[in-house]
């Protein structure tokens, strides 16, 4: 009998619960989330019978050091993105409690999804980390700026048609120079905040050569792919972490979000957007296809086929990040096999 654990995890508890192939409840267990809990787990999961799958929402947080212990155990183990427990969770329609999650996770799991590996790999959990913290100070670089923007446009009116943005050192002395005999509390504020981005600006260059020194350590060929720089390849390596856990490219493909949907109807043939799969691998696929729009001569043969075939803008664009994809993860498995043979 095959098997499916779900582990819901929290700070201070992980919640399990085990299902058959039909989705019926066998076990339901809950422990602490420490190294204790950790074993008690493991016993109760070898005191179930059948070949065992296990899924665990968070493994890359709480669920961690379980997942770890887990995979070193040699238990098959997958990661559970939060929107199809959810998914499955209001489909139950009982509630919310850690079990009734867990039985959720475990039901996703049983249903044999094509889903990621927990990112074991120490490499590519660094390059996740790096990449999400450069978005972090990317999001508060835009916020900082739309805050000077809006102090500015009622101090100087008009002073973005003779500057510019805030990207160069150059438009953030001119703002210092034209606020410096202005002590009201707004001008200040604007000083301030201009001496923050600065900080942040050096903050987020040093990252970047944080984070192309870590993407070119990897020995990794993505980047010469054309739209491919350090900053999307982290983010791509460190999301999908050993690319060996995936079956094949179809199943990349629903990974990153770009496996097509059908929406069809009578005599229209055409396919919808997908908006399941890992949404910042979705994203930077669609940065690479802007990118070779704008640079690649075979990507712009390829969407004026597209558009010539009767697709909008956006289909053809959904039909290159689908290119982009196989592309991509033929590069992975490439990468993967000529590192294995080195070794």
């Amino acid at each position: 009998m095959k098997v499916a654990i779900g582990i819901d995890s929290h700070k201070g508890s992980l919640a399990a619960a085990a299902v058959d192939e039909l989705g019926r409840v066998v076990g339901v267990s809950e422990v602490a989330n420490d190294h204790d809990g950790h074993r008690e787990l493991l016993e109760w999961r070898r005191r179930l019978d059948g070949q065992v799958r296990i899924g665990i929402e968070c493994s890359g947080s709480y669920g961690n050091s379980v997942a770890r212990m887990l995979v070193a155990a040699g238990e098959d183990v997958y990661e559970v993105p939060s929107n199809l427990s959810h998914r499955e969770t209001r489909r139950q329609n009982r509630g919310k409690s850690d079990s009734i999650d867990a039985v959720a996770i475990a039901r996703v799991i049983a249903r044999g999804d094509a889903l990621p590996r927990p990112r074991i790999n120490q490499r590519f959990e660094d390059l996740k980390l790096l990449s999400d913290h450069h978005d972090h100070l990317k999001r508060l670089r835009t916020q900082l700026a739309n805050r000077i923007h809006k102090h500015l446009m009622i101090v100087r009116p008009g002073y973005d048609r003779s500057l510019g943005s805030l990207r160069t050192e150059k438009v953030k002395r001119a703002i210092l120079m034209m606020l410096r005999r202005d002590g009201s509390v707004r001008a200040e504020l604007i000083k301030r905040n201009v001496k923050e981005l600065r900080r942040l600006d050096a903050e987020m260059n040093e990252l970047k050569l944080e984070i192309s020194g870590a993407v070119a350590a990897t020995g990794t060929s993505l980047t010469s792919q054309c739209g491919i720089g350090s900053l999307i390849a982290a983010r791509l390596l460190g999301e999908v972490g050993d690319v060996s856990n995936l079956r094949s490219q179809a199943a990349f493909a629903r990974l990153t979000g770009t496996a097509p949907i059908p929406a069809s109807s009578g005599k229209t043939v055409r396919h919808r957007l997908n908006r399941g799969g890992n949404r910042k691998l979705n994203h930077a696929l669609y940065f690479v296809a802007v990118t070779r729009c704008r640079l690649d001569d075979e990507t712009k043969v390829f969407m004026e086929r597209k558009l010539s075939e009767g697709k909008t803008k956006k289909e053809a664009i959904r039909c290159l990040k689908r290119h982009l994809a196989n592309v991509v993860y033929r590069n992975l498995v490439a990468d993967g096999q000529r590192l294995k043979e080195a070794a």
